[in-house]
């Protein structure tokens, strides 16, 4: 018996699974048939949905690391250095024939 390749499933796949096994309205089994996953997976998701269930309703929200902060002037001088130099090898290029002036 040949093994699957791995599958990776988007987040809205495993919420709509785990809603599924959450409402009862069919068993594992038969939720696992219908969405070609194992029992054990749904189990998994399931309980990571009713863990983080707390924190959509104003629980301890997860901070986003900031990482270090953008100095926007030297991002801003960097941009007008490359315009400038976009605009010389431009006017260089067409005056050498090497580029259309169709542009």
């Amino acid at each position: 018996m040949s093994r699957r390749p791995r599958r990776n499933h988007t987040a809205e796949f495993k919420s709509k699974v785990a809603l599924a096994a959450i409402r009862g309205e069919k068993t594992l089994s038969e939720l696992a048939e219908q969405f070609d996953i194992h029992p054990n997976q749904i189990t998994q998701w399931k309980s990571q949905l009713l863990e983080g269930a707390a924190s959509v309703f104003g629980g301890e929200a997860k901070a986003v690391p900031a990482g270090e902060p953008v100095d926007v002037k030297s991002l801003h001088a960097k941009i007008g250095a490359l315009t400038l130099e976009n605009d010389f090898l431009e006017s260089a290029l067409t005056k050498a024939g090497l580029l259309s002036a169709r542009r």
